[in-house]
């Protein structure tokens, strides 16, 4: 069994949900952590976690949106971040790549989150794109490892990745790993322990080969799981049950 830790299943891309559940089923995704990246997303996330049993939401505000984030949001999020089948705080974090809020403001959110989820002693979801070491700082300076946390779709290289897990992190790999030129994180997945390694679609986005180009959906964790699998000579059925027990760990959901 496979839990994807990383899913915008309440995106408009998908309009049956449980035409899209039943195929997740179908190949052995058996929990879906379904991730917020604004305040309306987030909501969603924890609405389809009250509804679905295999769904579990998590609540934060993206980078991108970081300009939007007030203290009103703010106050929202902390309490949709008590309720049991919340289990991180995310996605939060920079990203220098696209730049669609202010660098300052999108610290400003940064840190405002990290604060919400030491308060609530939860783990927390990082973006992190063009902006690895500021990242780390952060994390570092604010203790943002305290209570665990994951960094999904993993793009650095292999020192970042050790100095993460130095910190409490685990390292999520998402269809990326899955390219042929990817070789900076076929590397990073072929030597890291398995016990830190959680696999994600991050669908409807970053579809994984041979389906890149089309919408991605939970169901192709699958393909990401038998990439790892390849890539650190093991079967499939060994990097399902540690990616599984993995991510029940760090999200602290009963097995």
């Amino acid at each position: 069994m496979l839990v994807d830790t990383h899913a915008h299943i309440q995106d408009e891309a998908y309009d049956d949900l449980k035409a899209v559940l039943k195929r997740a089923a179908d190949n052995g995704v058996e929990k879906i952590i379904c991730i917020g990246y604004d305040y309306d997303s987030s909501l969603t996330a924890v609405n389809l976690a009250r509804k679905y049993k295999e769904i579990f939401a998590v609540v934060g505000v993206h980078p991108h949106d970081a300009k939007d984030l007030n203290e009103d949001i703010l106050a929202k999020l902390f309490e949709l971040g008590r309720e049991q089948k919340v289990v991180a705080i995310g996605e939060i974090g920079l990203d220098y790549y696209r730049n669609l809020s202010p660098k300052e403001v999108q610290k400003k959110a940064f840190l405002a989150q990290l604060k919400i989820a030491r308060e609530l002693k939860k783990p927390i979801v990082i973006h992190d794109r063009d902006a690895h070491q500021e990242v780390l700082d952060t994390l570092k300076a604010e203790k943002g490892g305290a209570n665990g946390g994951i960094m999904h779709c993993f793009s650095g290289h292999l020192p970042l990745a050790v100095e993460l897990m130095q910190i409490g992190f685990y390292i999520s790999f998402a269809g990326p790993v899955t390219y042929k030129n990817a070789k900076k994180t076929h590397e990073v997945a072929a030597k890291i322990p398995l016990d830190k390694i959680l696999v994600e679609t991050d669908c409807p986005y970053l579809t994984p080969e041979p389906f890149r180009g089309k919408t991605n959906e939970p169901a192709n964790v699958l393909l990401v799981a038998e990439k790892i699998a390849q890539l650190r000579q093991k079967t499939l059925d060994e990097i399902a049950y540690q990616t599984s027990l993995n991510a029940h760990r760090i999200f602290h959901i009963n097995q």
